[in-house]
C-alpha cells in the first residue's frame, strides 16, 4: 500500500512544488497515511484545503484503502 501512496503523492508532487512547497510521506498503517507538508505549503493558511480537496481525494483515488489522510 505503501508504493501506491507513494505513486499518488508522485502525481501530485508537481503542483506543490510549483507553488514552492512539497509533501513527504510520513507513514502508512492501518488504512490512515500521515504526510507532512514542506516549505511554502507548511505555513500556508490554503494548506487545510489542500490537505482535505487535494491530497486526501488523489491517495484515495489511487488507493481505494486508504480510510483517512492526516498532515502531521
Amino acid at each position: 500500500m505503501k508504493e501506491k501512496v507513494e505513486k499518488a503523492l508522485a502525481a501530485i508532487r508537481p503542483a506543490l512544488q510549483a507553488d514552492g512547497g512539497d509533501i513527504q510521506l510520513v507513514s502508512v498503517e492501518n488504512g490512515i497515511v500521515k504526510v507532512k507538508l514542506i516549505g511554502a505549503c507548511s505555513g500556508c493558511p490554503m494548506s487545510q484545503m489542500t490537505m482535505t480537496q487535494g491530497v486526501e481525494q488523489a491517495i484515495k483515488k489511487a488507493v481505494p484503502e486508504v480510510k483517512k489522510v492526516i498532515a502531521v
